[in-house]
């Protein structure tokens, strides 16, 4: 029998929040982690360290090669993932008391790792393409999306956290998600127009040459801008919670992004400075990694606002 088909069918007929809630935390440490294992493929030149899919040179093992181990090694964590990501969604169901949007997160979750593996497949297929890699970090992040929203949501029960009046407080951290998300895109775009496209030595891989030689520094450039605005903007958010008459709930994951998106400018800039060495934009990976984590945090713990007074229609009175 299919291996995931017997691990459903041993998983728990019911469990209770703190019990699911464990499952969910699992999922989405695991999504990060794979995020990290991803760029490590990438950024050691094992992009194609297997060059047909699923197996690798048309084994069911590795060969005794690091760039193949380190590409099989990463497919087969994505295998863990599948198990865990599976076990959330079904466990959804069995969670009682249940709850139905629980039940979404934790079905996009399967769902969102199986395109990732047709698209992994698709970038080996085609040799590492720009345009294909990009697609395969964004949906990465759009699975974190989803994890972060599973886990934050069967950490509390509905109504257990007050809703928010401060309206501009709220969307004022919500704006920082489209902020973060083209900077993000932007950071992608330069990845995959520097040197470190994913291939070893001896393989060829078309990098974005829009603009000709200069395609690296100016997308680069445009990438610094947009962090410099997010930052700017974070730092405004943070004052305006503190202002009078705010809520700080989300103060201190705001705090927290500050520090991360410090930390990413001053290591953006060395890196460049550097020529792109590999550890060093991994560790840049990592950090946009915790960045996006802290600003799904932010609008977690900003929570959900009160709904607006209702308005009287023009003439009518308020009962005295």
């Amino acid at each position: 029998m299919w291996a995931p088909v017997r691990t459903v069918r041993r998983l728990p007929t019911t469990l209770t929040p703190q019990q699911y809630r464990l499952f969910a935390l699992v999922s989405l440490g695991l999504l990060a982690t794979i995020v990290l294992t991803g760029a490590a493929v990438r950024l050691t030149g094992s992009g194609l360290g297997c060059p047909d899919w699923p197996k690798c040179y048309g084994r069911t093992v590795a060969p005794l090669q690091s760039h193949a181990l380190i590409e099989y090694a990463n497919r087969l964590f994505t295998g863990l993932v599948g198990f865990a990501v599976i076990a959330a969604s079904v466990l959804a169901f069995r969670r009682r008391p249940y709850r139905w949007h629980l039940a979404l997160f934790g079905g996009l979750l399967p769902i969102g790792v199986v395109c990732q593996a047709i698209l992994g497949g698709l970038v080996v297929r085609y040799h590492l393409a720009p345009g294909l890699v990009m697609s395969h970090y964004i949906l990465s992040m759009l699975l974190l999306d989803a994890a972060f929203a599973l886990a934050w949501c069967s950490s509390y029960e509905p109504d257990e956290r007050p809703r928010s009046r401060d309206r501009l407080g709220v969307w004022a951290v919500r704006a920082l998600v489209p902020l973060g998300q083209l900077t993000i895109v932007a950071g992608t775009i330069a990845t995959a127009s520097g040197p470190h496209a994913g291939a070893h030595k001896g393989q060829l891989v078309h990098r974005f040459t829009f603009r000709g030689n200069s395609t690296l520094s100016w997308i680069v450039e445009r990438h610094g801008v947009l962090a410099t605005i997010f930052g700017l903007a974070t730092i405004g958010v943070w004052f305006l919670l503190r202002r009078q008459g705010g809520e700080r709930r989300a103060l201190r994951p705001i705090t927290v992004l500050l520090g991360l998106l410090a930390a990413q400018g001053v290591l953006g800039i060395l890196q460049y400075r550097l020529k792109l060495p590999s550890e060093l934009v991994w560790v840049h990976v990592a950090l946009a990694t915790a960045t996006w984590l802290s600003v799904l945090w932010s609008v977690g713990a900003a929570g959900r606002l009160e709904p607006a007074p209702a308005r009287r229609p023009v003439g009518v009175r308020a009962p005295a």
